[in-house]
């Protein structure tokens, strides 16, 4: 998901613009990846934070990222992901996910704000905006999405991944479904991105 090296003072922006959740509980630890879990206030779906280090720098991080077409290969149940336009700090992506039958597929359109930290620290906020493109038959419009990517260097060739979202998925989606998901969906993106990271 990605811009071009552009850098945005936004730090007020970040702040109100991170997943409005409450106490965050571990759900998963597992291969040097957690995944946590919060209820969100006036929602029916959680929201998740997955969280691992990787032996890899921020650059190839942030190639993995900025190759928007080619980063559907590690986003769990991506079916199709594309760059619809860049403007400075901020880029617009639009993703096809596929869903078990027989829930119909969703679509979403993703607004990313990206900035650089001092300590060259790479944050991408996510906000959903589902008005930018008309809805496409077949698929059900994801109505909500907040969320963020952190990168952070940690020194000796690592960095700390952390990926944090919230979606309101739009229809109807049966409980066990939501409630697999916000725990595979950060667990097997890491893992997906952490191999690929890992081979560069």
């Amino acid at each position: 998901m990605g811009i071009r090296g552009v850098v945005l003072c936004a730090l007020g922006l970040l702040a109100a613009s991170s997943v409005h959740a409450e106490g965050w509980e571990l759900a998963r630890d597992e291969d040097g990846i957690r995944v946590f879990l919060s209820e969100v206030p006036g929602s029916r779906y959680k929201a998740y934070r997955g969280v691992v280090t990787m032996k890899t720098d921020i650059a190839t991080l942030r190639a993995l990222q900025e190759d928007v077409a080619g980063s559907c290969a590690w986003i769990h149940e991506c079916e199709e992901q594309k760059l619809l336009k860049t403007e400075g700090a901020q880029s617009w992506t639009y993703t096809r996910f596929n869903t078990p039958w027989p829930v119909m597929h969703r679509d979403s359109v993703i607004q990313v704000t990206s900035e650089l930290g001092a300590d060259g620290s790479v944050t991408r906020l996510l906000e959903g905006v589902p008005e930018y493109l008309p809805e496409s038959t077949g698929y059900v419009r994801v109505t909500e999405v907040k969320g963020l990517w952190k990168l952070v260097p940690k020194g000796a060739g690592e960095v700390e991944v952390t990926y944090e979202l919230h979606t309101e998925p739009g229809g109807s989606v049966p409980s066990w479904l939501a409630n697999s998901f916000v725990v595979d969906a950060p667990f097997n993106t890491l893992k997906a991105m952490r191999q690929r990271a890992e081979k560069r």
